[in-house]
């Protein structure tokens, strides 16, 4: 039988805890040990006032992330692209080994892209939230916009700016539709 919030279950007239430890004479209370806290434990006071990831752990969660979605949709692209590109006298052979070279390039080519955007995304985020020392929606849209804005640099301030505005929208989207589903998609 599952206990669910409500009353405690040692104040149950027809419930006990079972108690593993009852014959070893113990001289610590046993339920302390079963009474575990159910917010996170942090060695320092100000860790607990900051619910975020480390700049280390938000290069590595977005570069990663980023490389990964990248090759599986550069994969994805190169094996539509070498299945369009079949000769009428290939054999299987040729067609498996020209699928998987097209996967594996294409697929190698995006990851590498998108990883490097995603790292560059990382470092602004962590830069901005270290500045202004807020995390939130806006710290996001900045960090997208910046990214943006230097992926396209070199291209013209035109272009910079189009990828900034992009970048930024593109960031906000995604942190508003993860409040969103934060708030109504139950887990």
């Amino acid at each position: 039988m599952a206990h669910h919030g409500g009353s405690d279950p040692e104040s149950e007239p027809n419930t006990r805890l079972y108690n593993p430890y009852q014959d070893l004479n113990l001289q610590v209370p046993i339920n302390n040990l079963y009474k575990l806290p159910t917010s996170p434990e942090f060695l320092f006071a100000e860790e607990s006032l900051h619910q975020r990831r480390s700049w280390g752990e938000n290069l590595t969660f977005y570069t990663g992330s980023a490389y990964l979605g990248g090759s599986v949709s550069g994969a994805a692209v190169g094996f539509f692209s070498a299945f369009r590109n079949f000769e009428q006298g290939d054999t299987l052979k040729l067609k498996i080994n020209r699928i998987l070279n097209s996967s594996g390039h294409t697929g190698r080519s995006w990851g590498n892209r998108i990883g490097v955007v995603g790292l560059i995304y990382a470092g602004m985020e962590s830069g901005v939230v270290a500045v202004t020392d807020r995390d939130d929606v806006w710290s996001s849209v900045a960090a997208g916009l910046a990214t943006g804005a230097l992926c396209r640099a070199a291209r013209g301030v035109r272009s910079a700016a189009v990828a900034g505005a992009l970048g930024g929208l593109a960031a906000g989207t995604v942190v508003a539709g993860k409040q969103v589903l934060k708030r109504y998609v139950p887990i």
